[in-house]
């Protein structure tokens, strides 16, 4: 069974709810990617998966136990996240930005150690930010901020990962650069990565599993050539298309085709 699963989950805000009764199982040592059109519920989910929205109805259990029921400092030993749109105190250099992700491993009287700066160091060159570290994160462009997150979040050395909408602001090669480096990642130590992409090429090229949503609820689920077909792009997006291979991964590929290129019907002889 899966560390990380919800069990008919429901999951809102106020009185709305976005998300409603949803089980999705995590696989353990995969990267699994929820797609979906703007406001179905993708982030929400994820954020239900990372304990910051209570569940108003099912559960999301983490090793088999209510996640909302683990003390927090326990969760943030095991589930790191990075959020759509996290806020950086002011003045905060990269250094101890990224040094703040070490913070679950250190108890009250713990000091600074050997093995926090190796993690430090190491999140930094693979994300590229050591050149950085003593620049004001306020400072960066929007790029440059978000692989800073990005190495804060691995250098928490957490064995399940959740990221969302990890490739904002960044242009096509960076995006292309920063799924490839969580893709070595789990690889490399089986972490097992959850993340909300907006692209569905990226999201069928670097998932081993995808979560397809619409409205709050998901309506496909499984690897990307079960996900990623022509039917549930239309049902899911509302788009026409058409789906091929795509000819350097071998994953499904979804050509868009629109008014201004829809075919043009044949007049009888």
């Amino acid at each position: 069974m899966s560390r990380l699963r919800t069990e008919a989950v429901s999951l809102g805000y106020g009185d709305r709810t976005v998300v409603h009764d949803v089980t999705v199982e995590v696989p353990d040592g995969q990267v699994t990617v929820v797609v979906g059109p703007n406001a179905c519920g993708k982030s929400t989910l994820l954020r239900g998966l990372a304990r910051l929205v209570r569940a108003r109805g099912g559960s999301v259990l983490l090793d088999g136990e209510v996640i909302h029921r683990r003390p927090t400092k326990e969760v943030a030993k095991v589930l790191g996240l990075l959020p759509q749109n996290p806020v950086a105190p002011d003045g905060v250099t990269v250094a101890d930005l990224v040094g703040r992700g070490r913070h679950p491993h250190q108890g009250i009287f713990a000091r600074w150690g050997a093995e926090d700066r190796a993690a430090v160091e190491e999140a930094m060159v693979l994300t590229d930010t050591a050149g950085l570290a003593d620049r004001v994160v306020d400072e960066l462009s929007g790029g440059q901020r978000q692989r800073v997150w990005i190495a804060m979040a691995l250098a928490q050395g957490t064995d399940l990962l959740l990221l969302d909408e990890p490739t904002t602001y960044l242009d096509v090669a960076h995006q292309v650069e920063m799924l490839d480096l969580l893709a070595e990642l789990n690889a490399r130590s089986g972490t097992t990565i959850v993340m909300v992409l907006h692209d569905l090429n990226l999201a069928a090229r670097y998932g081993h599993r995808l979560v397809a949503m619409r409205d709050g609820v998901v309506l496909a689920e499984g690897t990307p050539a079960e996900v990623v077909t022509s039917a549930n792009v239309r049902e899911v997006f509302g788009l026409d298309n058409t789906v091929i291979t795509d000819p350097v991964s071998g994953t499904p590929l979804v050509v868009p085709i629109g008014r201004t290129h829809a075919p043009v019907p044949q007049e009888d002889a």
